[in-house]
């Protein structure tokens, strides 16, 4: 095989793939190609004058990743972490970052076809960041838009830091 062929592959294995977590009783996706690995929660160290949503930054084998608190991003109550609590590292636009979520529960396929629009009747804030919605079985998940998750402001921010 050629690398474009083995790139291709690679690829279609993740093609409609999610990786679902949860906050509270409500269940996300962020599609798995995002995805680069989920840790544990662990010491994480603050920087001040980062938004109250970025909880600070860890070091992961040498390579230190701001971690934000997605409860904190979609303005839930904060919750203490627990040995369920996670972190999912993601790649947004070249950044590494850490995603700390109540927990982790599966990874999925959703066919395109069982993906709908967002109605655009509520205006929660966590509705900014999702793209769609998946339908599985007679349950719905929550498809973030990963890239929204950071404002430019909160990456030029974490750059500067990193």
């Amino acid at each position: 095989m050629t690398d474009m062929e083995i790139n291709m592959v690679e690829e279609d294995t993740q093609k409609d793939r999610y990786l679902i977590f949860y906050i509270d009783d409500d269940s996300y996706g962020i599609e798995i190609q995002y995805v680069v690995e989920i840790i544990g929660i662990q010491r994480i160290t603050e920087v001040s004058g980062l938004p109250d949503y970025v909880k600070g930054i860890i070091n992961l084998r040498g390579k230190i990743i701001p971690v934000m608190d997605v409860r904190l991003r979609f303005k839930k109550e904060p919750k203490e972490y627990n040995d369920r609590t996670c972190i999912i590292v993601v790649d947004i636009m070249g950044m590494s970052v850490g995603l700390i979520v109540d927990g982790v529960s599966e990874v999925i396929t959703i066919n395109e076809a069982d993906i709908s629009e967002l109605p655009h009747m509520s205006q929660r804030a966590q509705n900014r960041f999702v793209k769609n919605i998946g339908k599985i079985g007679n349950e719905v998940r929550l498809l973030l838009d990963i890239e929204k998750l950071l404002t430019d402001e909160d990456i030029d921010s974490l750059n500067e830091i990193i």
